[in-house]
């Protein structure tokens, strides 16, 4: 069983917030690092991995990536809040 993770980017003045859903986490943070991708987070260079939970099953994943993101910032700064409260960018600790 392959585990998926819904994860949230922000830049590193944490204004903006992005949400993805991956079913490889490391890979897909790596190719945001990089820019690997022309789009949203390139352009606004949201590349620090400030929040991730993983799924067993990836349309659990992706039913809860279209809540957070049909929901509002303060609900995304809560679940930073409680999982990284200095807003580190995790990747590193992925590795």
């Amino acid at each position: 069983m392959r585990t998926s993770h819904v994860y949230i980017l922000t830049d590193k003045n944490h204004t903006v917030l992005y949400v993805g859903v991956t079913s490889n986490l490391v890979k897909r943070i790596e190719q945001h690092k990089t820019k690997f991708y022309k789009g949203f987070t390139s352009r606004y260079s949201c590349d620090h991995l400030v929040y991730y939970q993983p799924f067993n099953d990836i349309r659990d994943a992706i039913t809860y990536e279209k809540k957070l993101k049909a929901g509002n910032r303060a609900n995304k700064e809560k679940l930073i809040n409680g999982m990284n409260p200095e807003w580190r960018d995790l990747f590193d600790g992925l590795l």
